[in-house]
């Protein structure tokens, strides 16, 4: 493991975050503009508490700034699509200096070809940012792990151990790898994801997030659902873990858990994949307000000291994904 390495939680103190307009019509085609507005709208929560930093790809940067208002700063890169969580550099500390871990990225398991512009950006990425790159020759998205900032890592088994990312490395391989690059000493291996999280084969960032330190809000499946005895299961990993200081967890359960159906299609919408930013925490919202509200609620009570915002998105949640998922968080320089 690398000792001098250590990665922030998302808790803690960020510079910016990092975001990619969407643009293809080959990707979203009819829902390319609600999913603009969207993201627009994301974005604009954001930098009311942070800096937003917007990649728009050459010949969309006026239609990104003009969506997005002057509080967001756009810049132009080249990328396919707007899943900066999964694609964008993730910040580390090593050996006193910022960098981004430029992990290969091969579309959720080589499903949605072409990717090679994405699987590239993080390294333009770090270029705009004033960071120097890091390689990593091993497949990773970003929202297949969670950090807590002090030591422990959690990922799925689900997704990380998925012939479709690395077929040649075993477990052990891919946790020591993980161990080294984000300067971790614990690694905590969730069973599942979310049973209808097809895209990603199961990220971490849809069952589990992070409020601090040994505080965790988890996702509940409800009885009569196939996610029921899955997300059961997770808890009960995390029931009888402890993190990297040797602490029990304390699990704040999710318990709105609704599905949207677009045409054939139906997903689970996670109310667990916000984006902990400055002062604040991001909500993907369904636009059930039921359902929206409950999950408010709960996460008021979770992070009494910040401001919960939502933001309507279920488009983002139809492209396999929510708040955390079109957002990387910047680190600030030592």
């Amino acid at each position: 493991m690398n000792n001098d390495t250590r990665t922030p939680g998302e808790h803690q103190r960020q510079e910016a975050t990092l975001m990619a307009w969407p643009y293809k019509t080959s990707i979203w085609e009819e829902k390319l503009a609600p999913l603009q507005a969207e993201i627009a709208a994301i974005a604009r929560a954001i930098a009311a508490h942070q800096p937003v930093v917007m990649a728009a790809a050459p010949g969309h940067v006026d239609e990104a700034r003009q969506a997005c208002g002057p509080a967001v700063q756009v810049v132009s890169l080249e990328y396919d699509d707007c899943w900066t969580r999964d694609t964008g550099p993730i910040g580390v500390y090593r050996s006193g200096e910022r960098v981004g871990l430029d992990w290969r990225f091969n579309c959720w398991g080589g499903k949605f070809p072409p990717w090679e512009k994405d699987d590239a950006f993080a390294g333009q990425a770090c270029e705009e940012l004033g960071m120097p790159a890091q390689p990593v020759d091993m497949v990773l998205e970003g929202g297949a792990v969670i950090v807590d900032g002090e030591g422990t890592l959690i990922t799925t088994e689900e997704c990380l151990l998925n012939e479709n990312r690395n077929p040649g490395m075993t477990k052990a391989e891919i946790e020591a790898t993980l161990k080294a690059e984000f300067g971790v000493t614990k690694v905590i291996w969730l069973p599942y994801g979310l049973a209808g999280d097809t895209i990603t084969d199961g990220h971490v960032d849809g069952v589990a997030a992070f409020v601090r330190p040994g505080a965790l809000v988890i996702q509940a499946g409800p009885k009569g659902t196939f996610d029921h005895a899955r997300l059961a299961a997770n808890r009960a990993v995390l029931e009888n873990s402890t993190d990297a200081r040797g602490r029990h967890f304390e699990l704040v359960d999710m318990e709105p858990y609704p599905t949207l159906s677009c045409g054939s299609y139906e997903t689970s919408h996670s109310y667990v994949n916000y984006y902990v930013c400055n002062g604040a925490v991001i909500v993907p919202l369904c636009g059930r307000a039921d359902d929206d509200e409950a999950a408010l609620a709960t996460l008021r009570g979770a992070f009494p000291e910040r401001e919960v915002v939502g933001v309507v998105c279920p488009t983002v949640t139809y492209g396999g994904g929510g708040v955390h998922c079109v957002t990387q968080q910047v680190i600030p320089q030592l």
